[in-house]
């Protein structure tokens, strides 16, 4: 029986999440302001956590931060009214796996956590832990990402958007790949938070070097290239 932690200070929303999650057989446990939810999350076990955003004593961003400082591993899915680019954006950097607007039927719910849980228990196996391409490097054990043996900071997202590309060198990734695989969920086209991504990694592993490896192949998606 897989449990979960609902995060939600509204009582309705969290009694009938509650409901549904145990219907499908999972256990659960509700906490109603963020700084409890931080709290139970690091003393229980949990295969996943529930929370909002705007809640009591800490806001989701806050909780996500902290419980993947103790509990890195643990799938995190923020349910929230905030559903601008921006909004996602932050939480995803912030350590959500995904992401869920309100309003939204428990059957969506339900498939995001299936996803979630299924890809925690099938981690990614890794082909070494240095991946390379032309003179940028990441390792996968110490997470440091170098190009030209200069030392770039990303993101938790941001690494995950590079590591996917890195091992998928000069093929087009459309935006629905790279939402299915590198966020675990469906692309939304109303939102853009991937090209906001991909502008972001340019930033960092492109502006300061003549060679430009990260393209876009426009009415396609994105290809990690070296320039011709």
């Amino acid at each position: 029986m897989k449990k979960v932690l609902i995060i939600e200070d509204d009582q309705r929303v969290a009694s009938l999440i509650q409901r549904g999650l145990e219907e499908q057989g999972y256990e659960t446990k509700i906490a109603y302001d963020g700084a409890l939810g931080v709290k139970i999350a690091l003393q229980e076990d949990f295969d996943l956590v529930i929370t909002d955003i705007i809640l009591p004593k800490k806001d989701g961003f806050e909780i996500c931060k902290e419980i993947r400082i103790s509990k890195p591993g643990i799938p995190i899915l923020m349910l929230t009214a905030l559903g601008t680019t921006d909004d996602k954006v932050e939480g995803f950097d912030a350590g959500a796996d995904d992401y869920l607007v309100k309003p939204f039927e428990m059957r969506e719910l339900l498939v995001r956590i299936r996803a979630l849980l299924k890809r925690n228990q099938n981690p990614l196996v890794h082909s070494g832990p240095v991946l390379k391409f032309a003179d940028l490097e990441m390792d996968l054990n110490t997470k440091v990402v170098k190009r030209a043996g200069k030392k770039i900071s990303l993101t938790p997202k941001e690494f995950k958007l590079l590591e996917y590309m890195l091992k998928h060198p000069e093929r087009v990734l459309s935006r629905v790949e790279i939402a299915e695989k590198v966020w675990d969920t469906h692309f939304d086209t109303g939102t853009n938070f991937i090209d906001v991504y991909i502008n972001y990694l340019r930033k960092k592993i492109d502006r300061d070097f003549p060679q430009k490896l990260i393209h876009t192949k426009t009415g396609m998606g994105f290809v990690l290239k070296q320039e011709e």
